[in-house]
């Protein structure tokens, strides 16, 4: 087989040695558990030079090792020996083998498994396997054994050293370039650890610095160029890293003429695989170039060693083996391993190469996050400001044209009343337009100062108790007249009981949003149609319903139902009149009241707006508050009050909460928190600590001094960065426990039942 004719190790052996060898090998097996397959384990071989090679491999993931041997001629009384450590040599061997035996499958899965087992050696194991083969080969032969000499003995013992140093190193500088991606340090040890190796004179490594458009492409692995070729890169490189074996020999270190280092030999010697250009005597190879000849002489340079770095199919450069003083006779194993060394600094190279590209390709990106995420913060600044100013000019502006158009409509109503008799039908009705459009105006003018205040944050809910009953009689009453010019019934169910009948809310607010439903129902409703107000109340809970006959609403356009100034018939000869703010109105003054709204609708059949507010406990004094409490019953485990001024918090907070049967109160704003505290005598207090309106060591401190609300629980929002001083804070100010940012609803859950229950016995 050819590929045990090329092994770096190739020694004739005795017999006696032989299987002393064998014995270690098995032994070696036997102590890792590795698979051991020899020519006993192969089918019948089919006629080959199987038939006279005898072979031993030991196969594991820490260490692998193939020996092979034959009888070159019967009359000689030594075996050919070869021995490999390589993965790559041992994988080839065994796929050579299993090419001999394409018609046995079980045997081919054997070989299958067995390339997939040989990695690197472990350094430990081959380290132990080394000095008991050198025992083995400088053991005396016995007297039966062939003579050898002293000199060949030591020859073979001093190349097998040299060998399996070149394997260690091998197997360092990969294990090296795995561990690391500092190339410098790479580079740098690689040379003075293969100088050592190869034990020459200087060893240096040659950049070469060329655009990507002259970077000469390597046509075939390992190849070269030719030498006019070569003679083009004078200039454009230089030795970046040099190792010497002394200070005598002169240093090319930063030298640049390419020619002088790295013109090849002749073009046939290219043809060769695998293996380091080798020149044994510039003064002999170069006798015809004296210009050449006499730098190399200048730079103490007699024989070299070149193997080329190529990433991918383009020459990164030279590995160069320098004898400064005598010709020397590169060994093939030297060539080899300097070829090995060179294809391993490639891999290092382009590592180091693809690291520098991602970490370019990182900051690059998190430049472009930095830029984007100023970006919009920037346009988020804009659009809140831009908000900010429409609420406060619709706000201006609704407020500057309420007071001449109630001018209009009470003088338009006085004249009516005071010339009634002089007035002829026509100035009437005139007057009546008038009074009618201004009223119409103000309508709408209320409803963008009511909406532009509820976005500002500055509707405040004026909560009182009052009948739903009445409250229902009252709203459907005032439709009475609209109802009759267009033609349609109303009609009411209540379905109170006696209890249920007294809510807590703010009434005029409600009456706005039952009106706002009414009148849309009434309006999209045709003749003969009926619309319905149904009232339903529970211990917790009201439930408003308006139901209508009217045009219906398309599936698609439910999403743009509730959006400002928006009409679904939004063509420019609408049938219907108004502005589209009604709808967006009703939804903000529903969710003021911490309840929510939701619409059925089938197209031509009719719709039905169903509003959920829940029944807050106590009367509350004015201020800027949401409650959500609507799973709140005689079973609730109690109320706390939420402080956050982020909505997403607070969305969290209460979505958990509610569902393990607390009642939420939340509140915006922390200043008048203290006495709505007092009023309210939850079992706990969630606050952030940085709140906008004060500080939550202030707020901390007053609830512990007020003699009301000084044995809350109180529990802090705090941001991941500042947990540690939060921690103190919590100790030293007052707080019972801490909820880190952003907020796991299991820990939130946690530390609420832990304090509460504690509450509770303590109770």
């Amino acid at each position: 087989m050819q590929i045990l004719e090329s092994l770096p190790f190739s020694q004739p052996l005795t017999p006696n040695q032989i299987r002393q060898l064998h014995q270690l090998l098995r032994q070696m097996a036997n102590e890792i558990g590795a698979s051991v397959l020899t020519e006993a384990s192969l089918p019948t071989p089919p006629g080959s030079m199987l038939e006279v090679v005898q072979f031993m491999l030991i196969a594991s993931s820490e260490f692998s090792v193939l020996l092979a041997n034959w009888s070159e001629s019967p009359a000689l009384e030594t075996c050919q020996t070869v021995l490999t450590f390589e993965p790559a040599t041992i994988a080839t061997f065994l796929n050579q083998l299993g090419e001999f035996y394409p018609a046995h499958p079980e045997f081919c899965q054997t070989i299958a498994d067995l390339q997939a087992l040989p990695q690197i050696n472990n350094a430990q194991r081959q380290s132990e396997f080394t000095l008991k083969l050198i025992a083995i080969l400088t053991t005396p032969p016995e007297a039966h054994s062939i003579s050898m000499s002293a000199a060949r003995v030591k020859y073979s013992e001093q190349l097998l050293r040299q060998q399996v140093e070149q394997e260690r190193l091998l197997n360092q500088v990969t294990t090296q370039i795995r561990q690391s991606l500092e190339l410098p340090v790479i580079l740098q040890t690689a040379v003075e650890q293969v100088r050592q190796c190869l034990q020459v004179d200087r060893l240096v490594i040659y950049r070469l610095d060329l655009s990507d458009s002259d970077m000469p492409t390597v046509l075939q692995p390992n190849s070269f160029l030719s030498h006019a070729a070569w003679e083009n890169l004078e200039g454009n490189g230089s030795v970046i890293y040099e190792s010497r074996v002394a200070d005598s020999i002169p240093s090319v270190l930063n030298f640049s003429e390419a020619h002088c280092f790295v013109s090849t030999p002749n073009p046939e010697s290219l043809s060769e695989q695998d293996l380091a250009i080798a020149v044994e005597d510039v003064e002999i190879r170069y006798a015809e170039a004296p210009c050449l000849l006499d730098f190399l002489q200048q730079a103490q340079v007699r024989a070299k060693l070149v193997a080329p770095i190529s990433i991918g199919r383009q020459l990164w450069g030279l590995l160069i083996a320098h004898q400064c003083f005598e010709p020397r006779d590169w060994q093939f194993h030297e060539r080899r391993f300097l070829q090995k060394i060179a294809e391993h600094l490639a891999i290092a190279i382009s590592q180091a190469q693809l690291y520098t590209q991602l970490q370019q390709q990182k900051r690059t990106l998190e430049q472009r996050v930095i830029e984007r995420t100023q970006e919009l913060h920037d346009v988020m600044q804009a659009a809140q400001a831009a908000n900010r100013a429409k609420s406060e000019f619709l706000a201006v502006v609704s407020h500057e044209l309420r007071t001449p158009l109630t001018c209009i409509i009470g003088m338009s109503a006085t004249l009516q009343r005071w010339a009634s008799d002089s007035l002829t039908d026509r100035q009437r009705n005139f007057l009546q337009t008038i009074q009618d459009s201004g009223e119409y105006l103000l309508t709408l003018i209320n409803d963008i100062l009511d909406l532009s205040q509820v976005e500002a944050g500055k509707m405040l809910l004026d909560l009182s108790e009052f009948s739903l009953s009445r409250l229902a009689q009252q709203t459907l009453k005032a439709f009475e007249g609209q109802a009759t010019l267009s033609e349609v019934n109303l009609e009411l169910d209540l379905r109170l009981s006696p209890q249920h009948d007294r809510f807590i809310a703010d009434p005029r607010r409600l009456q706005q949003i039952l009106f706002n439903l009414l009148d849309n129902a009434i309006k999209f409703t045709p003749q003969g149609g009926k619309v319905m107000l149904r009232v339903l109340a529970e211990e917790s809970l009201a439930v408003f319903q308006v139901k209508d006959q009217g045009i219906g609403i398309p599936e698609e356009q439910l999403p743009l139902l509730f959006q400002k100034f928006r009409q679904l018939n939004s063509g420019y000869h609408r049938q219907y009149r108004g502005t589209g703010l009604g709808l967006a109105l009703t939804k903000q003054l529903v969710e003021l009241h911490g309840g929510w709204i939701d619409v059925e609708s089938t197209e031509g059949v009719g719709s039905i707006f169903t509003v959920r507010l829940p029944m807050p406990q106590d009367a509350l004094p004015q201020s800027i508050l949401k409650t959500r409490n609507v799973t709140v019953s005689n079973s609730a485990k109690g109320r706390i009050v939420l402080i956050e001024h982020q909505e997403e918090n607070a969305d969290l907070i209460c979505d958990v909460l509610t569902a393990a049967g607390y009642q939420i109160v939340w509140m915006l704003e922390g200043s008048a928190a203290v006495n709505q505290i007092e009023i309210l005598q939850p079992i706990a207090v969630i606050a952030n600590t940085q709140l906008p309106d004060i500080d939550s060591v202030h707020l901390i401190h007053c609830l512990r001094k007020n003699p009301a609300t000084k044995h809350l629980k109180i529990i802090t929002i705090v941001p991941s960065s500042t947990v540690g001083a939060e921690i103190s804070l919590q100790q030293s100010d007052g707080a019972d426990d801490y909820l880190v940012q952003p907020i796991r609803p299991d820990f939130l859950l946690q530390k609420v039942m832990a304090l509460t229950e504690q509450t509770d016995i303590s109770t």
